[in-house]
């Protein structure tokens, strides 16, 4: 198998986590504050200048590309304070050379004040919000250490991110609570102005015996007896959250509101790259590295046994290159069940993440994903959506034409236009929604 990274130039991702998982919140779902373990010797979580300036010099150095992107995520960042941030900005204008620096900054939306938004607004940050739909939705997980609710608080900072015209996009776990509110969830997310929705399926499983580690939340190869936790979206729930917001998206949101399963689904629909690693076929260009400057393969596998080096002792294109990043990568594909290998959407997700690999096929094989039953239920509702799209792509036409044709659809099935005023082109996809085109499937023989 080929090197991901082979006669093309190098681009990839360190999410950088500044301040480790050190958090002002305790949400329930959150697979990351128990990393703490990691580093029981330590008691200062910040990151040290000497260790910022390397990373932001080698992640430029490493990046083939016009445009270098950092990603700043946590726990919680703003806890390191503005001052961190300036000193960023300062280290990236000294190493950028002819290269754009952007910057993006994930945040629980607790703690932005106007100086804040300020700054995010004079450097051009993206914020990523962390908010999971309406107040009681939000505030079931999203919890303060003293379990009071987070929800006022966030919609404070939201607030001021618009009057700071400041970019924002919102990240919302998909767990076992939420998931059965789906247009309560998506009205919510565009009544409060996200232009760029996120949504990401909490699954996680706890171990049933205590880890040697300290850490109970275990990965897809962990040999632990672990269990499904009580917060982890059920499959059907998820299928059922996405295929109702995607029903109401493609009939009247197509262009105005951008959903990132949407639009990478389309992406693999039409054989580009998806830009999103889970649908990818591959994996292993999207780094984390810690507040000391250790380099993990992954965000969701920042285990003793992922561990890549330090910045201090390697750098980010060695350990990038690595075999042992190699293997990780590309076991994504090698390890796929042939349960997978056979699937007709296989292109559509490639399996997802392998975190979520741990159950059994009808076969018996080790390795389908858990969520493999919602995504057959999404593509397969989503298939001749997605092909009048990717036609129209081909052909250089807007994918937001496709609300006009649902719209013809949804009026041959409620009768309110005559048959003889509706237009089916023979190479659009046939309204039965076998995925074919109209000419190959249904023309000449539909009934209206």
């Amino acid at each position: 198998m080929k090197n991901l990274f082979l006669n093309k130039p190098i681009a990839f991702s360190t999410m950088a986590k500044p301040i480790g998982s050190v958090c002002n919140l305790n949400c329930t779902y959150c697979y990351y504050l128990e990393k703490q373990n990691l580093y029981k010797q330590i008691s200062d979580f910040r990151m040290k200048e000497e260790v910022l300036e390397k990373f932001i010099k080698q992640y430029i150095e490493a990046q083939q590309v016009p445009t270098v992107s950092f990603v700043w995520q946590g726990g919680e960042p703003s806890l390191l304070g503005l001052d961190f941030f300036r000193k960023v900005i300062e280290f990236q204008n000294k190493y950028a050379g002819k290269k754009q620096i952007e910057n993006s900054f994930q945040t629980n939306g607790t703690r932005l004040n106007e100086e804040w938004c300020r700054f995010f607004s004079q450097h051009n940050f993206l914020v990523g919000i962390s908010i999971d739909g309406p107040e009681a939705l939000h505030n079931q997980h999203r919890v303060y250490k003293n379990g009071a609710p987070t929800f006022a608080d966030v919609m404070k900072s939201i607030e001021l991110l618009h009057k700071h015209r400041v970019e924002f996009n919102t990240l919302s776990v998909v767990n076992r609570m939420n998931s059965k509110h789906p247009l309560e969830v998506y009205h919510f997310l565009k009544q409060i102005g996200s232009g760029f929705i996120q949504f990401l399926p909490v699954v996680e499983r706890l171990a049933l015996e205590e880890p040697k580690d300290g850490l109970k939340l275990v990965h897809a190869n962990s040999n632990d007896i672990a269990k499904v936790t009580d917060w982890s979206v059920l499959p059907e729930d998820y299928g059922e959250f996405i295929i109702t917001i995607f029903d109401e998206w493609v009939r009247k949101d197509v262009g105005r509101y951008y959903v990132q399963l949407f639009d990478v689904t389309l992406a693999n629909w039409v054989g580009e790259n998806p830009g999103l690693c889970i649908f990818s076929e591959q994996c292993g260009n999207a780094l984390v590295m810690e507040h000391n400057g250790d380099v993990y393969s992954c965000d969701h596998y920042v285990y003793p046994e992922f561990l890549l080096g330090n910045v201090g002792e390697k750098s980010l294109s060695e350990m990038l290159m690595s075999d042992e990043q190699f293997a990780f990568g590309s076991k994504k594909l090698q390890s796929l069940p042939q349960y997978c290998i056979d699937c007709e959407y296989r292109f559509a997700c490639h399996g997802e993440c392998p975190k979520h690999r741990f159950e059994t096929t009808p076969d018996g094989e080790f390795g389908l994903n858990y969520l493999c039953k919602a995504y057959k239920m999404i593509f397969e509702h989503m298939h001749p959506y997605m092909q009048f799209m990717g036609d129209e792509l081909k052909k250089q036409r807007p994918p937001a034409n496709v609300m006009q044709w649902v719209q013809k659809m949804d009026d041959k099935k409620t009768g309110k236009v005559p048959p003889s005023k509706i237009v089916i082109g023979r190479n659009d996809p046939c309204i039965c929604g076998s995925g074919k085109k109209f000419k190959h499937c249904c023309d000449g023989k539909f009934q209206f």
